[in-house]
């Protein structure tokens, strides 16, 4: 199973439908569970998502936290990373922190923190990126058309 937890929630209809759509897809392969957890604007900010996030976390979880300052790896890679976890692991989180990133106790039980790029995406639009290359990894594992 895939398991995206977000801090925050989807606004823009055109992204629910995209995130859809990519659920759709990786189901073909295996189960799909986002959770979307309430973003902060007061206080401790990441103390309290922390405390949001930890409460979908089970001991079993292979865990990958979305970080700028983690492994940056291609597509192939990251196909052949997903299959490698899921021999030893039936459960893949993927962390997907808010503004103001992800509270460093996340970060150290993380197995894997992963970068997509240096840059600063939107965490909304990033969402779809994340299930987008979950979806080519799915498709480069079965030897199945799609990657490019």
């Amino acid at each position: 199973m895939i398991k995206i937890i977000c801090v925050g929630q989807l606004k823009e209809t055109y992204l629910k439908d995209a995130v859809k759509e990519y659920i759709k897809r990786i189901s073909k392969y295996t189960k799909v569970n986002l959770i979307e957890v309430n973003d902060m604007n007061n206080g401790e900010i990441l103390k309290k998502e922390k405390e949001e996030i930890f409460k979908y976390i089970d001991s079993k979880d292979y865990i990958v936290t979305l970080d700028i300052e983690g492994k940056e790896m291609d597509s192939i890679t990251f196909a052949k990373t997903i299959d490698n976890i899921f021999i030893y692991n039936s459960n893949i989180t993927f962390i997907i922190g808010g503004s103001y990133g992800l509270d460093d106790e996340i970060k150290k039980i993380s197995n894997l923190r992963l970068s997509f790029s240096k840059m600063t995406f939107p965490h909304q639009l990033f969402r779809v990126m994340l299930l987008e290359q979950v979806y080519r990894a799915f498709k480069i594992n079965h030897n199945e058309e799609y990657h490019k």
